[in-house]
């Protein structure tokens, strides 16, 4: 079966069984919306934050990308996504949390390790190279502490969600909403070899919800 085909049907029964059932909410959710979250998390086809989090239409706002990574605030004539992403979710419709979901097995978090796409151009791999880069202060460190290995993909993993949300913090208009307690930064972990989703505490840890 084609795989356009196969969204296309995914569809009908949507039509068929989801929408009416919500169709109060879909009505509400055509005069605007209202989350009370955004979720920064990874392009990765097996996490899904909506389904991890078994959210309903309208309760989050989501923005994926390799690695779940945000930026550091850049105010330039540069095109950014992520960067305008934050900026609406938290100016415009006023979210009172964000929470970073990093996720195991995550190829960009391996491609930064690696640094396997170093070097190449753009549409060849480039583009890749330099987002991973974000990370090369924490691979380097976690490189010195575990070397190359599954303990430190594992490690650079969580550190994606720390580097992230320490990037966060760099939007001018982030830490004053956090000061006075308008917002709310969070992190979490989902390990997809269990299902099991890990919640960051104050201290940068990681452990089971």
């Amino acid at each position: 079966m084609p795989d356009f085909k196969k969204l296309v049907d995914g569809y009908h029964r949507f039509r068929t069984t989801d929408w009416p059932r919500e169709r109060a909410r879909w009505a509400e959710l055509s005069d605007g919306q209202r989350p009370a979250v955004m979720v920064i998390s990874c392009s990765d086809s097996r996490v899904d934050p909506a389904q991890v989090f078994n959210t309903s239409p309208g309760e989050i706002f989501v923005v994926r990308n390799v690695a779940n990574l945000v930026p550091p605030f850049e105010a330039d004539a540069a095109r950014h996504g992520v960067s305008a992403a934050v900026e609406f979710a938290v100016t415009q419709l006023e979210v009172r949390q964000i929470v970073v979901l990093g996720h195991g097995s995550c190829g960009g978090v391996s491609a930064a390790l690696s640094r396997s796409f170093e070097g190449r151009a753009p549409g060849d791999g480039g583009f890749i190279a330099h987002w991973v880069d974000l990370l090369d202060e924490a691979r380097d460190r976690i490189i010195a502490d575990h070397g190359t290995g599954p303990a430190a993909v594992h490690a650079l993993e969580l550190e994606t969600v720390r580097v992230s949300l320490a990037n966060l913090r760099s939007f001018p208009f982030i830490p004053p909403r956090e000061a006075d307690g308008r917002l709310i930064l969070r992190g979490a972990y989902f390990a997809i070899a269990d299902g099991v989703l890990h919640v960051m505490d104050d201290k940068g840890d990681f452990s089971p919800a």
